[in-house]
């Protein structure tokens, strides 16, 4: 048995790889890889997938949930493009894809004012006391860092229109929609596999973007008007998206999510506290319960090699820090079972028994 702890696409159910690997063969006679999208079997599963969101978030009336392409990459600039309103925006820095999304922004004219960052830190915690002008266009922040291992653990709270980029932590725990204007997420940590983004926009801020520079697919008023048929959709990772939120919904939702996820968060960090050979660099408040990151003390650096042997020969699998970072991440996604993470633990035990 592989226990997965992969950072990028990652694991999901068994049941749901199962469901759509049925879909592959047999999707009411045809694969659901060779399915028109215009036909209604497809157009059912694209009306459940958005309707699935909205029951497991508790989406208000007056959103649209929508599937594009592009990876939350395209979000950066489709969230800047689309809240922008001529004015200022307000960016909070947490990591690499925080940064990335300040780029975008800047490439397409937004003129962006960076309200706080953690990099004089290596962005190892999240900033805090920061002011809010009130006059922003909207304020944008990372919820999850996946390759810092930090997590904003509350909500934004402000008066101006909030964006957020929630790919690897959206489904992970409970979240109040309303608080926010466009929340847009990769697919591929917590919904199903890399090819699908979703965005769950407020209706009444589509179309009130201001700049010349407007591709249609990049309007989100217009992706609204044609309930995410505006072309071939990601077919595959929309129809996968719908198994694994039937999933999620079925074995409790979110709060149930949450809870397990905390449990297997609870579990991994008391073991990096407490075990003699390892240590985290992150801000304790602060800490990811989706991208745990620690690192060997400097002392035990030397039994790197041995560690990595260890852990791969238990059937671990994902482990690695990102190569900008390195260190070890363990990403426990929803679909990581508990008992994942305590192979993981009792390798560490053992290990720091043979060598501390």
């Amino acid at each position: 048995m592989k226990h997965n702890f992969g950072a990028g696409p990652c694991i999901l159910p068994q049941t749901v790889f199962e469901q759509a690997a049925k879909g592959v063969l047999d999707f009411n006679g045809l694969s659901i890889l060779e399915v028109s999208h215009r036909h209604k079997d497809f157009v059912a599963v694209m009306e459940e997938a958005r309707e699935l969101v909205k029951k497991a978030l508790n989406v208000p009336d007056g959103y649209t949930v929508l599937y594009l392409q592009g990876g939350a990459t395209l979000g950066f600039t489709i969230s800047a493009l689309n809240m922008t309103r001529g004015g200022k925006a307000g960016y909070i820095n947490t990591g690499v894809w925080a940064s990335g999304a300040i780029k975008e922004a800047k490439i397409v004219g937004v003129d962006v004012e960076v309200l706080a960052s953690s990099e004089d830190k290596n962005f190892s915690y999240i900033p805090k006391g920061y002011a809010i002008p009130s006059d922003l266009d909207y304020l944008h922040y990372t919820s999850n860092n996946t390759i810092y291992g930090t997590q904003f653990q509350e909500q934004i709270k402000t008066t101006v229109p909030l964006v957020c980029d929630m790919s690897s932590d959206i489904f992970s725990k409970e979240i109040n929609v309303s608080d926010f204007d466009l929340i847009y997420a990769g697919a591929q940590k917590n919904l199903g596999p890399a090819g699908a983004t979703l965005y769950i926009v407020k209706e009444e801020v589509l179309g009130q973007f201001k700049t010349p520079f407007m591709p249609t697919y990049f309007n989100l008023a217009k992706q609204h008007e044609k309930e995410s048929m505006l072309n071939t959709p990601p077919v595959f990772s929309v129809y996968v998206a719908m198994l694994n939120l039937r999933d999620l919904i079925a074995t409790g939702g979110v709060k149930a999510a949450e809870e397990r996820n905390n449990a297997k968060a609870g579990l991994l960090y008391n073991e990096i506290d407490n075990n003699p050979l390892f240590a985290s660099k992150v801000a304790v408040e602060d800490r990811s319960k989706m991208n745990v990151a620690f690192v060997l003390k400097d002392e035990y650096a030397g039994l790197e090699e041995a560690f990595n042997k260890t852990w791969n020969d238990a059937g671990i699998v994902g482990l690695k820090g990102h190569r900008s970072t390195g260190g070890y991440r363990a990403s426990l996604y929803n679909a990581l079972p508990l008992s994942s993470v305590q192979v993981l633990v009792d390798v560490m035990k053992e290990f720091a028994t043979k060598n501390a």
